[in-house]
């Protein structure tokens, strides 16, 4: 079972526009400066419970607060832990929140993403990859905290 720290209904900071974002549990890279470090350990915060994914999916469809997408953030949702649980996740905001994006950081390079991290990457909008890097912290980069870190436009 996947871990969470946090999950914001309604979020304007972690991409663009009104926004759900999950904070999910477990990271490898456990970046020296990262301002998350609470979220390294896999089995930390609390666990992601089926009835947390039907409200996160009821949440995105509320028209009474509009919500441009899904930003996912950790930790590492790509996590070898992770993935299968991001993967489900994923694809059913894809099937049931029409005209939702989805964003999603990671630490892993795009180049070193497996067969399964992949697999997720079908269903994302927007993938920012690279390990945080306190050498190159710059507070004034849009939706990242390093200049080694890249967006990628996947839709």
């Amino acid at each position: 079972m996947m871990h969470i720290h946090r999950y914001y209904d309604v979020d304007i900071v972690n991409g663009p526009g009104t926004r759900c974002t999950l904070f999910v549990a477990g990271c490898e890279h456990q970046c020296r400066g990262c301002y998350n470090q609470s979220t390294w350990r896999l089995d930390s915060g609390v666990p992601f419970t089926v009835a947390m994914e039907e409200q996160l999916l009821a949440d995105l469809q509320d028209t009474r607060i509009p919500r441009q997408g899904l930003s996912l953030s950790g930790g590492d949702p790509l996590h070898p832990h992770n993935v299968p649980h991001i993967r489900r996740l994923v694809k059913r905001v894809r099937q049931m929140c029409d005209g939702k994006d989805i964003w999603l950081w990671t630490g892993y390079r795009m180049q070193e993403l497996n067969a399964a991290q992949r697999e997720v990457l079908d269903y994302l909008d927007v993938l920012i990859d690279g390990r945080f890097v306190e050498a190159e912290k710059d507070l004034t980069l849009p939706w990242r905290g390093s200049r080694n870190q890249r967006i990628w436009q996947l839709r």
